[in-house]
């Protein structure tokens, strides 16, 4: 007899959140869930950890605020992040135009927290500064795409309900940037 207890899924927890009593367990659950995914797709986009944060926090008020409207039509993740690609529309618009990345943006993402030792993790931080730097040479829809499937590690269909496009564009969006980025490392 398997007596392992299955977690619930994350639209259950959504609708127990979303019910009316506001399930502060499943809300913690969720918010444990998906923080720390959520988090590096916004600063994958931002190169900003201080905006990174403060857009952060507006998803997941967004997302509160939502609650009562959401249906398990889509997966809970995908929901989250159209929340949060709905943002960074906003605050791109709002500032007519993407910011230069600070010159320290590449060291700064490097430093996040990694478990590998001194060696492995010096090796790790120049192949990610060298791909911090081809990514950023992409255009911004490429950018999002190749975050959203490489780093996020969701599917086409997903990422298209997120960007508002179908499934061939994402397809056409990430074969042109993995290209572009094979061409930019192997040089």
């Amino acid at each position: 007899m398997d007596t392992a207890v299955q977690s619930p899924s994350d639209e259950t927890l959504m609708l127990a959140y979303a019910d009316g009593d506001g399930d502060g367990d499943a809300f913690a659950e969720l918010y444990a869930r998906h923080r720390a995914r959520l988090f590096h797709y916004l600063l994958g986009q931002l190169r900003d950890r201080s905006l990174a944060e403060e857009l952060f926090q507006d998803v997941w008020q967004k997302m509160i605020h939502a609650r009562n409207g959401w249906r398990p039509d889509a997966a809970f993740a995908t929901w989250l992040f159209r929340i949060a690609h709905n943002r960074l529309n906003d605050h791109w618009r709002a500032a007519r135009h993407r910011p230069v990345a600070p010159d320290d943006a590449d060291e700064r993402t490097a430093r996040l927290a990694d478990t590998c030792t001194p060696e492995l993790l010096a090796d790790e931080q120049a192949q990610r500064l060298e791909l911090r730097q081809a990514l950023a040479e992409l255009p911004p829809e490429q950018q999002e795409v190749v975050i959203l499937r490489l780093e996020q590690e969701l599917s086409l269909e997903e990422i298209g309900q997120i960007t508002g496009v179908g499934r061939e564009t994402v397809k056409s969006r990430l074969r042109y940037a993995m290209d572009k980025l094979r061409a930019r490392l192997s040089q």
